[in-house]
């Protein structure tokens, strides 16, 4: 099945990077989930590798590459059994500078996606708020323009890379009284005056810095702005849809990890005179989770072309989180209990990869959320147009 769409080139590529994180990453994966900071080094030989440019123009430092690339790092990325580390990488690669490179004028791009791309800076997406969860056009973060610059109130939170990225890429009113419709975004320097962050203790994805953000008089250049004035909400719409396959490919692929677990450790482990991967009521319970999450995958890799292929597959990346976030949380719940006792001990992988998959139904809009996205698609017929206005 995966030579529908994984080529011999991006099979080496699979090939490297799992080299590449097992020697790279994996061996500092415990020391960052300890101190919730991942060190600087890494940022740096992830862009020396390229593996920020997948996706971005060659003219930038990026490669360009085809969308299954960022699904094999997607995947590796959930398969060291770090959530946080794999937040951080994408939530940079694939949020903030998804931006960057979709909004951004020449300079914008020169000034923060190139060196993005190469580790030198990193990036975070700013746009839930306190107060607003999942409602994004009842954002009150504002920008109010004064001659040259944007000075921007409000906080942020649940941000991930939050505390330590170098630019933030704000979401804020700039005409709070046309709703949704009044929304821009920006491109913000973390060392700029009136930026602050605290660090939130999360039960899951300990190696991330997620984080709140305050936002005290903050004077941002107005050639800061990234697009138009006013149409922040449409552009934050279209990469929704990416943002959401991208969580779903998470999903099915440390879903696929803890079975691919559990089932080394049922061969091993003896009870009553044999393995316990002999007894039909485990057997059974690992052979239905493994077919639900061939479906999931299979589904995601579909979606994944399509959007490689330039359609605005909202309606299916939301029904993807929404299905293949529910199947990992349950499969891990059960590759868990395969373990007994060890399954609850923090020395085995599963309780670390059960307390970061639990994030997947929340982050990006909770299920609840999506759900009547969907209801909204398929019952009320509404459709959800891809927006194309950039700054030049």
């Amino acid at each position: 099945m995966n030579e529908l769409y994984f080529t011999e080139e991006h099979n080496l590529f699979r090939e490297s990077l799992q080299d590449f994180l097992q020697k790279e990453v994996v061996p500092h994966i415990d020391k960052w989930e300890e101190t919730g900071k991942i060190d600087r080094f890494i940022w740096e030989k992830f862009g020396e590798m390229g593996f920020f440019g997948i996706a971005y123009p060659e003219e930038y430092g990026g490669m360009g590459l085809d969308f299954f690339y960022t699904v094999i790092l997607l995947e590796e990325l959930q398969k060291i059994n770090s959530g946080g580390f794999a937040a951080a990488i994408w939530a940079h690669a694939y949020l903030a500078m998804t931006h960057l490179n979709a909004e951004g004028d020449t300079r914008i791009k020169s000034e923060y996606l190139a060196p993005s791309i190469t580790g030198e800076k990193i990036g975070c997406l700013c746009i839930t708020e306190p107060f607003g969860g999942s409602d994004v056009a009842g954002m009150r973060t504002t920008a109010v323009k004064e001659g040259d610059h944007y000075v921007l109130n409000g906080s942020k939170t649940f941000i991930t890379n939050g505390v330590y990225s170098d630019y933030l890429v704000v979401a804020a009113k700039t005409a709070p009284e046309l709703g949704g419709k009044g929304m821009s975004i920006f491109v913000v320097d973390r060392d700029t005056p009136g930026v602050s962050a605290t660090k939130l203790d999360k039960l899951g994805w300990r190696a991330s810095d997620t984080g709140e953000i305050a936002f005290d008089n903050v004077r941002i250049p107005v050639a800061n702005l990234m697009g138009e004035e006013n149409k922040g909400f449409g552009y934050i719409m279209q990469h929704f849809a990416t943002e959401r396959l991208i969580m779903g490919i998470n999903a099915h692929a440390r879903a696929e990890y803890a079975i691919d677990y559990a089932l080394e450790y049922m061969k091993e482990r003896t009870a009553f005179g044999q393995t316990i991967d002999r007894f039909q009521a485990l057997r059974h319970k690992i052979a239905e989770r493994k077919a639900e999450v061939e479906m999931s995958k299979t589904f995601n890799y579909a979606i994944a072309y399509r959007l490689d292929k330039g359609e605005y597959v909202v309606k299916e990346a939301t029904m993807s989180k929404l299905t293949a976030t529910k199947i990992a949380d349950e499969v891990i719940y059960d590759c868990l209990q395969m373990l007994g006792g060890y399954g609850y001990m923090e020395e085995y992988p599963m309780a670390r990869l059960l307390r970061d998959s639990r994030l997947g139904p929340i982050g990006g809009g909770t299920s609840d959320i999506l759900r009547e996205i969907i209801a909204k698609m398929i019952i009320d017929k509404k459709e959800y147009k891809v927006q194309t206005e950039t700054k030049a």
